[in-house]
């Protein structure tokens, strides 16, 4: 074990090769990027097993990475929901059902759809939502970056050198990482982001089976970790029938309902993220399977990123025994701000101060965002380590380069083309979308320092999935199943979806916050366990909200005609023939297989 937590020569070296090398297939690529589609949209010219490994990649970022083993030590193995009821089901319906509208209709990007299938405002509504989204999310890349930094001590030395504040490592984090990311994304666009994607998935791989198996093995394995926690934290169903029984703080109806339906399909079905990947496949066929061969991997990872932080709780020693009679979320809470000798879960601290964050009780609030640096650091020798960060820092690259690549495609092309400058040359929206590349990178950089507020970035990536993504899946289910949908509608449910949305964030707060940025902003109303619980509901707020709106003024205003909406709407689009392919690459029965395994981890997991 790496008790000296100094990185070696080795280490670096395996770092700088790995930047190398993903900077290698930019330059590689810089040469065929000549059009504004070559860099914007892959030329659609990707195939279906590379679009699938990148169509994950793309979702595994360093927030995923970082944030779920945090979900982990935080609520127990009930975060695989995240996997099991809030990913798959929704990467197969799009695959199925979604992908043949957003292939076929010729968009090329899902704002894009909702100009052809509604109108002008709808389309510019997501647009500017999704792009704030994006920088959100790429924010919280950075941010996740700058911590891993911060946390492996890596610019401690030339600091202290320079007579500079160590304070200032995490902002000068902040802004290499930026430098490194706008570099790697404007040499190659988005088949240079694809082609890393999948070097980055092999990478996490490799990076993270080593650290699972090391830490099982330390506490004992599986039946040695279920001996060291409380048992709500390793069962997935356990105590869901009410909110103050499991970690979570959820009860099953805002777990199924806000998470497996409305942040699940919101997100997986409708964030032109991971369906930008789809749209890059080199046929329908492809575009289809793109999200069923993502799946495959999905589900297991839970097994990769959500064990660490178990592991790290069980090893993470409370000062002293919770009293009897205190139910398992008392005792999570007790672990949360316990004082421990050589932790793996690190103290919470203010970037800006330097000072250890406390509760309300003068007790050390325990940062669940440090448990993967500080586990690479504890189990890794050098040279391993190496590897291990080289993982972390390719999630972060995926992350970043995904969020980054739609931003400049949404900006380019439903943004400014469609109000700034529409009868442009090609040559030149290749220019703007390089000039959206550098702009994206900049605003992630404030993204970032709002991201730090909290500790927990899942939680926070949720509540702008809340926002944006849950209403906007009303809006497609009705739009693409619901030929009636009208484009005043669907813009006018969009906008009270954000706006319900806003109003029951700004109503309800999280246990132990106080008002602000996690809620009650405009009164107190209702205190939820969680934070997460407080995302569900808000979610489930803003989908009811925009779907009911929607289907009202839909009944009030006129329809387009049928033959407008051929290949934009279920009814009216001619099915998907999978006779003549083999079986495994027929998306229904590739989707059902899918669906079986992962009701299968449930009840192993019960």
């Amino acid at each position: 074990m790496n008790h000296s937590q100094e990185l070696q020569w080795i280490d670096y070296l395996i770092m700088i090769i790995y930047f190398g090398f993903v900077l290698g297939i930019g330059f590689l690529l810089k040469s065929f990027m000549k059009t504004s589609s070559e860099f914007l949209t892959a030329a659609r010219s990707i195939p279906a097993w590379v679009a699938g490994l990148a169509f994950l990649s793309a979702n595994l970022g360093a927030q995923e990475v970082i944030g779920m083993a945090a979900s982990g030590a935080k609520y127990g193995i009930a975060t695989s929901h995240f996997y099991w009821l809030g990913a798959i089901p929704a990467m197969v319906f799009v695959g199925i059902f979604m992908m043949p509208f957003y292939y076929g209709s010729k968009a090329h990007s899902v704002p894009d759809y909702l100009l052809l299938r509604f109108d002008k405002k709808t389309r510019s509504l997501n647009a500017m939502t999704f792009a704030l989204m994006t920088i959100m999310s790429s924010g919280i890349s950075m941010y996740a970056m700058a911590l891993l930094i911060q946390t492996l001590h890596i610019f401690d030395a030339p600091f202290q050198m320079a007579g500079l504040p160590e304070t200032w490592v995490f902002h000068v984090s902040i802004i290499l990482s930026a430098l490194i990311v706008l570099g790697y994304i404007f040499l190659g666009g988005l088949t240079s982001a694809i082609y890393n994607e999948v070097l980055q998935f092999f990478l996490i791989v490799a990076g993270f089976a080593p650290l699972v198996f090391l830490g099982l093995k330390n506490v004992g394995g599986w039946s040695g970790l279920k001996a060291e926690l409380p048992t709500a934290f390793v069962h997935a169903w356990s105590g869901m029938g009410s909110p103050h029984n499991n970690p979570l703080g959820v009860e099953w109806f805002s777990l199924v309902m806000g998470l497996g339906f409305v942040l699940s399909f919101g997100y997986w079905c409708t964030d032109f993220l991971v369906v930008q990947r789809a749209m890059a496949a080199d046929s329908m066929s492809a575009a289809r399977r793109t999200p069923l061969i993502a799946a495959v991997p999905k589900m297991l990872f839970p097994f990769l990123v959500i064990l660490p932080g178990l592991i790290a709780l069980a090893l993470t020693r409370p000062a002293q025994d919770p009293p009897s009679g205190l139910g398992e979320r008392s005792a999570a809470k007790t672990a949360e701000v316990a004082t421990v000798q050589d932790s793996l879960i690190a103290p919470q601290v203010n970037v800006e101060t330097g000072q250890v964050v406390k509760d309300k009780e003068g007790n050390p609030v325990l940062d669940y965002n440090t448990v993967i640096p500080r586990m690479l650091l504890h189990y890794f020798p050098s040279g391993m380590l190496g590897l291990g960060l080289t993982a972390l820092l390719a999630s972060f690259m995926s992350g970043m380069a995904g969020n980054v690549t739609a931003f400049n495609t949404v900006c380019t092309y439903d943004i400014y083309r469609a109000y700034i400058r529409k009868d442009g040359s090609d040559q030149h929206y290749f220019k703007v979308a390089r000039f959206m590349t550098v702009l994206g990178v900049a605003l992630s950089v404030g993204a970032a320092y709002f991201a730090a507020a909290f500790n927990n970035i899942m939680d926070i990536l949720q509540l702008v999935f809340a926002f944006v993504n849950a209403p906007l899946f009303a809006t497609f289910l009705l739009g693409m199943f619901w030929k009636r949908t009208t484009g005043h509608g669907a813009f006018f449910g969009l906008l009270s979806g954000i706006a319900a949305a806003a109003l029951h964030q700004g109503l309800t707060l999280p246990e132990g916050s106080v008002p602000g940025i996690k809620g009650g902003w405009i009164a107190v109303v209702n205190t939820y366990p969680s934070e997460m619980a407080q995302n569900f509901w808000t979610a489930i707020f803003a989908w009811t909200t925009c779907f009911l709106v929607t289907i009202i003024i839909s009944l009030a205003t006129a329809p387009r005609p049928d033959n407008e909406l051929r290949g934009l709407v279920y009814a009216l689009t001619e099915r998907q023939r999978d006779e003549c392919v083999a079986w495994y690459q027929r998306p229904v029965t590739f989707g059902i297989v899918v669906l079986g395994l992962t009701l299968l981890l449930n009840i192993i997991f019960f």
